[in-house]
């Protein structure tokens, strides 16, 4: 059900999370964030911190980072081990559940918010029924399977779409955003009129929107910590 054509992440996983300061935290945090690059359908070529895909958001992360650190929430990027999703393989869910166990492994028992562009939308809806799971924000997602299926009535959902998109159909994320309302899911769709995929129309809207989304999500209080992990 609709597709994309470019994108940006099987074994072995060489998945690496990029969270400054995470190791000299001395207090666990109230919760972290793992932000997922888009990719592509198919490929085996690895995956490099300089393709645009994961640029783009390495942007995003810091930009969250900014922002919701006053909060008590850190912010990492999972770089894949490849480009591609490389269909039953899901090459890049893989990468991101070792992310997944590593923050768990550092940070402990924390909830966490996933945040994926493109694919990555795609990984954070497979990842979405892991515990301690919170918050799902997809920006223009690849959902060509109703992967929006895969988000539980316990979690909130947010999705992001420019109405310009001609890679990843918005009205195909509108769909599985209503239909994930009506299996009881706290669903959001919020389109950008005239935005297209790659988060250059606005950037800074795209990045406060997910960010304010994040902080009602994972710390509902709304109150400044003054403690910064990040």
């Amino acid at each position: 059900m609709g597709g994309c054509g470019e994108f940006f992440s099987t074994h072995p996983i060489r998945a690496t999370l990029r969270t400054p300061g995470m190791e000299i935290a001395s207090n666990r945090p109230r919760a972290h964030v793992l932000v997922l690059p888009g990719g592509k359908p198919v490929s085996t070529s690895a995956a490099r911190p300089w393709h645009l895909s994961a640029l783009r958001m390495t942007l995003l992360t810091e930009s969250l980072r900014s922002r919701l650190s006053m909060y008590d929430i850190t912010v990492g990027q999972v770089h894949y081990t490849y480009r591609g999703w490389n269909g039953d393989r899901m090459s890049p869910v893989h990468d991101a559940l070792h992310a997944l166990d590593e923050v768990r492994r550092r940070r402990g028992d924390v909830r966490i918010g996933l945040v994926g562009h493109s694919m990555g939308g795609r990984v954070a809806a497979h990842l979405a029924a892991q515990p301690g799971v919170g918050a799902v924000v997809a920006l223009a997602p690849w959902w060509p399977e109703d992967d929006g299926a895969l988000v539980p009535p316990e979690r909130r959902l947010l999705v992001v779409h420019g109405t310009a998109d001609t890679r990843c159909d918005p009205r195909v994320s509108a769909v599985q955003t209503a239909q994930a309302r009506g299996r009881g899911v706290d669903a959001q769709f919020r389109p950008l009129a005239g935005g297209g995929h790659f988060l250059l129309t606005k950037p800074g809207w795209w990045h406060a929107v997910t960010a304010e989304f994040l902080r009602e999500s994972l710390a509902p209080a709304g109150r400044p910590t003054g403690g910064d992990h990040v």
